[in-house]
Protein backbone atom coordinates (compact mmCIF):
# COMPACT_ATOMS: atom_id res chain seq x y z
CA UNK A 1 0.00 0.00 0.00
CA UNK A 2 2.97 2.40 0.94
CA UNK A 3 4.14 1.76 -2.69
CA UNK A 4 1.11 2.16 -4.27
CA UNK A 5 1.10 5.90 -1.92
CA UNK A 6 4.63 6.80 -2.86
CA UNK A 7 3.86 5.74 -6.98
CA UNK A 8 0.57 8.51 -6.96
CA UNK A 9 2.59 11.32 -5.17
CA UNK A 10 5.67 10.53 -7.80
CA UNK A 11 3.33 10.58 -10.80
CA UNK A 12 1.12 13.88 -9.54
CA UNK A 13 4.75 15.65 -9.11
CA UNK A 14 5.90 14.75 -12.49
CA UNK A 15 2.44 15.70 -13.76
CA UNK A 16 2.60 19.19 -11.79
CA UNK A 17 6.27 19.91 -13.28
CA UNK A 18 5.85 19.05 -16.47
CA UNK A 19 3.19 22.13 -16.84
CA UNK A 20 5.43 24.90 -15.11
CA UNK A 21 7.24 26.85 -17.22
CA UNK A 22 10.29 26.47 -18.27
CA UNK A 23 12.79 29.49 -18.02
CA UNK A 24 12.81 30.66 -21.69
CA UNK A 25 9.02 30.87 -21.51
CA UNK A 26 9.37 32.54 -18.38
CA UNK A 27 11.36 35.02 -20.02
CA UNK A 28 9.14 35.48 -23.46
CA UNK A 29 6.33 35.67 -21.03
CA UNK A 30 7.98 38.88 -19.39
CA UNK A 31 8.20 40.11 -22.87
CA UNK A 32 4.89 40.20 -23.55
CA UNK A 33 4.02 41.95 -20.74
CA UNK A 34 6.51 44.39 -20.84
CA UNK A 35 5.63 44.80 -24.94
CA UNK A 36 1.60 45.08 -22.97
CA UNK A 37 3.18 47.69 -20.66
CA UNK A 38 4.21 49.51 -23.85
CA UNK A 39 0.81 49.48 -25.62
CA UNK A 40 -1.33 50.67 -22.30
CA UNK A 41 1.71 53.33 -21.88
CA UNK A 42 2.15 54.58 -25.02
CA UNK A 43 5.62 54.37 -24.13
CA UNK A 44 8.19 54.88 -27.59
CA UNK A 45 11.56 53.15 -25.71
CA UNK A 46 9.50 50.42 -24.58
CA UNK A 47 8.18 49.44 -27.99
CA UNK A 48 11.06 50.06 -29.51
CA UNK A 49 13.17 47.99 -27.05
CA UNK A 50 10.61 44.92 -27.28
CA UNK A 51 10.41 44.61 -31.26
CA UNK A 52 12.94 43.69 -33.73
CA UNK A 53 14.19 45.80 -36.72
CA UNK A 54 11.99 43.33 -39.07
CA UNK A 55 9.21 43.54 -37.21
CA UNK A 56 5.88 41.96 -39.32
CA UNK A 57 2.82 43.51 -37.09
CA UNK A 58 -0.54 42.56 -39.07
CA UNK A 59 -3.90 43.45 -38.00
CA UNK A 60 -6.88 41.75 -37.75
CA UNK A 61 -8.44 44.06 -40.48
CA UNK A 62 -5.47 42.63 -42.48
CA UNK A 63 -3.35 46.08 -42.39
CA UNK A 64 0.61 45.27 -42.23
CA UNK A 65 2.68 47.33 -40.34
CA UNK A 66 6.71 47.72 -40.27
CA UNK A 67 7.89 48.51 -36.70
CA UNK A 68 8.20 52.50 -37.14
CA UNK A 69 4.57 52.56 -38.46
CA UNK A 70 3.40 50.41 -35.68
CA UNK A 71 4.89 52.10 -32.87
CA UNK A 72 3.92 55.68 -34.08
CA UNK A 73 0.31 54.56 -34.50
CA UNK A 74 0.19 53.48 -30.70
CA UNK A 75 2.13 56.00 -29.54
CA UNK A 76 -0.34 58.56 -31.33
CA UNK A 77 -3.49 57.41 -29.91
CA UNK A 78 -4.72 56.77 -33.35
CA UNK A 79 -6.91 55.03 -33.96
CA UNK A 80 -6.92 53.86 -30.05
CA UNK A 81 -5.65 54.76 -27.17
CA UNK A 82 -5.51 51.38 -24.73
CA UNK A 83 -6.55 51.84 -21.21
CA UNK A 84 -7.03 48.22 -20.41
CA UNK A 85 -5.20 44.76 -21.68
CA UNK A 86 -5.78 41.24 -20.20
CA UNK A 87 -4.24 38.22 -21.86
CA UNK A 88 -6.72 35.12 -22.19
CA UNK A 89 -5.63 31.37 -22.68
CA UNK A 90 -1.72 32.12 -23.47
CA UNK A 91 0.30 29.57 -24.46
CA UNK A 92 3.98 29.32 -25.54
CA UNK A 93 6.28 27.43 -27.56
CA UNK A 94 9.97 28.00 -28.08
CA UNK A 95 12.24 25.89 -30.29
CA UNK A 96 15.68 27.40 -30.05
CA UNK A 97 16.07 30.75 -30.44
CA UNK A 98 11.96 31.19 -31.86
CA UNK A 99 8.75 31.30 -29.48
CA UNK A 100 5.55 30.93 -30.65
CA UNK A 101 2.90 32.98 -28.12
CA UNK A 102 -0.74 32.54 -28.88
CA UNK A 103 -3.32 34.62 -26.62
CA UNK A 104 -6.53 36.53 -27.05
CA UNK A 105 -6.55 39.90 -26.40
CA UNK A 106 -9.14 41.91 -24.64
CA UNK A 107 -9.23 45.36 -23.95
CA UNK A 108 -10.62 48.54 -23.36
CA UNK A 109 -10.06 51.31 -26.04
CA UNK A 110 -10.75 55.21 -26.42
CA UNK A 111 -11.10 56.71 -29.55
CA UNK A 112 -11.28 60.20 -29.66
CA UNK A 113 -12.93 59.93 -26.48
CA UNK A 114 -15.12 56.96 -27.34
CA UNK A 115 -15.01 54.32 -25.14
CA UNK A 116 -14.62 50.66 -26.81
CA UNK A 117 -13.69 47.23 -26.34
CA UNK A 118 -11.34 44.98 -28.27
CA UNK A 119 -11.40 41.20 -28.24
CA UNK A 120 -9.35 39.51 -30.99
CA UNK A 121 -6.96 36.30 -31.31
CA UNK A 122 -3.31 37.00 -31.74
CA UNK A 123 -0.38 35.15 -33.18
CA UNK A 124 2.98 36.29 -32.05
CA UNK A 125 6.45 35.13 -32.79
CA UNK A 126 9.56 36.37 -31.07
CA UNK A 127 13.01 35.91 -31.34
CA UNK A 128 16.11 35.64 -28.90
CA UNK A 129 18.61 38.37 -30.23
CA UNK A 130 21.37 39.10 -28.51
CA UNK A 131 20.30 37.94 -25.39
CA UNK A 132 16.71 39.55 -25.48
CA UNK A 133 13.57 38.32 -26.47
CA UNK A 134 12.44 40.93 -29.25
CA UNK A 135 8.75 40.33 -31.19
CA UNK A 136 9.72 39.68 -34.92
CA UNK A 137 5.82 39.40 -36.40
CA UNK A 138 2.52 39.44 -35.14
CA UNK A 139 -0.62 38.81 -36.49
CA UNK A 140 -4.15 39.09 -34.97
CA UNK A 141 -7.27 37.68 -36.58
CA UNK A 142 -11.08 38.26 -35.70
CA UNK A 143 -13.00 35.54 -33.20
Amino acid sequence: MKKYFILIVFLFGLSLSSRSQTTKEKEVASAVENLIKGFINADKNILDNMTAELLSYGHSSGKVQNKTEFIDEVVSGKPLVYLKIDLEGQTIKISDKTAVVRHIFNAETSSNGTPGKLRIGILQVWQNQKGNWKLLARQAYKL
